[in-house]
Formats: C-alpha cells, structure tokens, sequence
C-alpha cells in the first residue's frame, strides 16, 4: 500500500522487452535506501515488485496486464517517473490509501494557472468517473489529489506549487495519457451493495430502507 505523496522522481534507465512483457530498470536514490528485493516500488502508480537492486536503479518486471492498463508501455529511455516506497504503519498518512493497482488511464485535457495553483483537467470514461466525486480522492500517476470538479466527461484538480516542483504532472502535455487509481472504498461498496457495472440492473435494490437495515443509518 502507498499514500500518493511522491517521494522522488526517478527515470527510465533500460528496458528489455519480451514477447508481452518487459524488465525496466529505473533509475532513483531515495527510494532505494533500505530496499530490499522484494520489495514494492510505486512507479506512476504502479505498485512494482523490486527484483533486482543496482547502485543507483532497480530492475523490474511489467506484466503484459500493466502494460495495458498503464502509460509504463510508453515510456522512452530517460523519461521520468514518480517513484514511491511501500508505506510503513508507524508514519503519518499523509495522502490517502493507493494500492497502486491501476484502474485505467485519462489523458491530460487542460492546464490553468491560478495564482500559485494550477488546475489541471483530466478526460476520462464513464467506467473510471463512477468512482470519482467531488472532494473525493485520486491518485494520478501515483499522486493523491483531492477532486475538485467532476461533469460527464472530466474532472479537475487544483495542485500546489510543492507538488508541481517534486512530482511530473506539471512535465505532461496536453493529450498526454496518466494512470488513475480510484479511491478504493467506493469499489468495495459497489461490489458489496451489487452495484457493480456487470451484474447492475434497471431496477436497484438500493433504498433508503436498505440502507438502514444495514447500519447506514
């Protein structure tokens, strides 16, 4: 698990790529410290297994799934990427929970300064924004964010200078693709009230009677 507040950024130091899948070797020193292999990276987002240490990289395997469900297949030798440690139990949380398991990708729409913010607008499909609300959390490309706006085919946030310094986001261009990672909670209480996309039906049995047969209330 991770908490989307980035502590580095790292770059693409190699890549060897299979018949689906690829070994990256990515390029840090912070997140490198007390790593052991085994250990989880979150690269953009992505929670990556450790499975080769060198002095100043690690190597990685990209499963044919990330690939596609991420932009770690578009990556070019030297691109950047936001790098985080697994989280420990005895810090604070300073983001929210990320699992760094993707969900999808949006593409980057629009950047508008603010006086020292900057809001950026991000496209997205309608499977991704069901998860996500007004005030709710996302992490894009790894990095917990607070949303500000959403409408049928976008959503906004608005980021801070020191987040702007230390992470890519500002780096993108427009057009460029970013991982999503909805908030998790709301996927677990969709798959738990039967809500889920697959097994939805015109008729919900969401009421407000359920709700208070099942403590909501």
């Amino acid at each position: 698990m991770f908490t989307g507040i980035i502590e580095e950024v790292g770059t693409l130091k190699g890549i060897r790529h299979g018949q689906k899948s690829s070994v990256v070797t990515i390029g840090g020193k912070k997140v490198l410290i007390a790593t052991k292999i085994g250990d989880s990276i979150s690269t953009n987002g992505v929670c990556l297994t450790v499975t080769k240490l060198h002095k100043d990289a690690f190597d990685a395997d990209v499963m044919p799934e990330t690939l596609q469900r991420s932009n770690l297949g578009g990556l070019q030798m030297g691109g950047r990427v936001n790098l985080e440690r697994a989280l420990q139990l005895d810090t604070r949380l300073g983001g929210h929970i990320v699992s760094g398991h993707i969900d999808g990708t949006g593409a980057i729409k629009e950047y508008r300064k603010d006086d020292n913010a900057v809001w950026i607008t991000i496209s997205a499909g309608p499977e991704l924004l069901r998860y996500i609300i007004e005030k709710g959390s996302i992490a894009i490309d790894g990095v917990s964010l607070t949303v500000a706006t959403v409408d049928s085919g976008s959503f906004q946030v608005s980021i801070i200078p020191h987040t702007g310094a230390e992470t890519i986001l500002l780096e993108k261009k427009l057009g460029d693709t970013v991982n999503l990672e909805c908030d998790i909670i709301g996927k677990y209480v969709e798959k738990l009230l039967g809500l889920s996309p697959k097994t939805q039906t015109k008729q919900s049995n969401l009421s407000e009677a359920f709700l208070q047969e099942n403590g909501f209330f």
